[in-house]
Parts: structure tokens; sequence; C-alpha cells
């Protein structure tokens, strides 16, 4: 294969792997925990935008469960973006079978 279009086609993976970073950052993931009580809401790439918590669920008496339904919540959105991402990424590989692994 002629080296200069190998580089080519490599650059234009870049360029397609950054722009799907950009896209995810802009999508939306939504966690739950509790039934719904607790809400995260986060971006494709797992950074948290926001947290609502049903009043019901608050209870200076319990505040370990709240903690917990947090904590669940957070992690739902997480394991949610991370699918996501892999999912374009593995667009974006096209199905190729690389004898590496790609950085995601």
């Amino acid at each position: 294969m002629d080296i200069m279009k190998l580089m080519q086609q490599a650059q234009e993976m870049q360029g397609r792997l950054q722009q799907i970073q950009d896209e995810l950052a802009q999508r939306t993931v939504t966690g739950t925990a509790g039934g719904g009580m607790v809400t995260v809401e986060a971006d494709g790439k797992g950074a948290v935008r926001s947290v609502k918590i049903d009043p019901s669920v608050v209870s200076a008496d319990d505040v370990a469960m709240l903690e917990d339904l947090v904590t669940v919540a957070v992690r739902d959105a997480q394991a949610k973006a991370k699918a996501l991402e892999e999912a374009e990424m593995g667009k974006a590989a096209g199905g190729m079978n690389l004898p590496f692994q790609l950085p995601f």
C-alpha cells in the first residue's frame, strides 16, 4: 500500500475520531436509581451535568441511602456514556479488524 495513502487515511481517521469526541460532549445520557428517585444527566463522555433528587428520599435519618442512590445513578449514567462512546467509535472504525487497540 502506498505510504502517502496510508498516512492520509490515518489523518482522516484521526479527524473522524475527534469529531465523534466533540459530538459525544454534546449528547446526553441519563442514569437513574431508586426507581427514578435519583436522576443523573451526563454528557456522552460521562461528565455529570446535573443531579435531580426526589424530595421523598431526602431524610436526615438516612443520609447513607441517599448517598448510595446518587452513587448508583452516577455509575449508571457513566456506564451509558461509555456504551454510547464505544458504539460511536466502533462505527468510526467501520468494523475494521485492526491489529492494535484504538485509544478508547
